[in-house]
């Protein structure tokens, strides 16, 4: 298999992986029935932190972005190079690989949360709530104002796409594997826990796009709205946060040190 073939299977099994443990969280939490039923949000934080650990974790030979926004930072930054050297699957920056990277991480996000549905089944066609329904796929806004929404978005992602160009200058990784799994994890639960409360710090617009889809599609009994109408939010706002943190990083981190 050739590079571009690698870093692709390389985000969607991370992606996957990723969206597998962070919806199962939700799942937990807000599900009727569920051991961990109502858990609370700070369990909800350090589940997708340990998510995308091990998202992380398999998609090294990718540079682990599992995130479009990552990806697109890194474009802002200008990166001319994806991929991880030390594996041997660099790939050159390009439309192509762009959307080989988007397109990997929007369908193992989409594979993932079928998964999550899958090991949730019964809790699900018990939950009489179809908001908690919904709520285990995408995220939704504590108070709904689109504009401000997006402000929280955009936010977060900055700080993630941030952190994640400033480690790594340090390294030869073009994603979050620059960090490495554990500190990026912990970047994650800080968000959430500081930044989460407005939207729920989708951060990342595969991760909230895919399973939304997903939740459109499957026969989830009672399932209700996937309330297409914020469904923007989540992309718009992360893509711009990523940007901005990778055009920002360019005269910045170089004062920094």
């Amino acid at each position: 298999m050739d590079n571009l073939g690698i870093v692709f299977l390389a985000e969607l099994v991370g992606t996957a992986m990723l969206v597998l443990l962070g919806c199962g969280v939700v799942a937990n939490v807000a599900l009727a029935k569920t051991k961990g039923f109502n858990g609370g949000f700070l369990m909800v934080n350090f589940g997708w932190g340990l998510a995308v650990f091990a998202g992380v974790i398999v998609a090294y030979a990718s540079g682990a972005h599992i995130n479009p926004a990552v990806t697109l930072g890194l474009v802002a930054n200008g990166a001319t190079e994806f991929g991880n050297p030390a594996f041997g699957t660099a790939v050159p920056v390009n439309v192509v690989s762009v959307l080989t990277y988007i397109g990997a991480q929007l369908l193992g996000a989409f594979l993932g949360a079928i998964a999550a549905w899958l090991a949730y089944k019964q809790h699900f066609d018990a939950e009489p709530e179809p908001a908690n329904k919904l709520g285990v796929f995408s995220t939704g806004p504590a108070i709904r104002s689109y504009g401000w929404n997006l402000v929280t978005e955009i936010i977060g992602t900055f700080v993630l796409v941030f952190v994640v160009i400033g480690f790594g200058r340090q390294g030869d990784a073009s994603g979050l594997a620059a960090l490495g799994a554990l500190p990026v994890a912990l970047l994650v639960v800080g968000i959430g826990a500081s930044l989460g409360g407005p939207t729920g710090y989708a951060i990342n617009p595969a991760r909230d796009l895919g399973p939304r889809i997903a939740h459109a599609i499957l026969p989830i009994k009672g399932k209700g709205s996937s309330d297409w109408s914020y469904s923007w939010v989540p992309v718009v706002g992360p893509i711009i946060g990523g940007v901005l943190a990778g055009w920002v990083a360019i005269p910045l981190l170089p004062l920094l040190g």
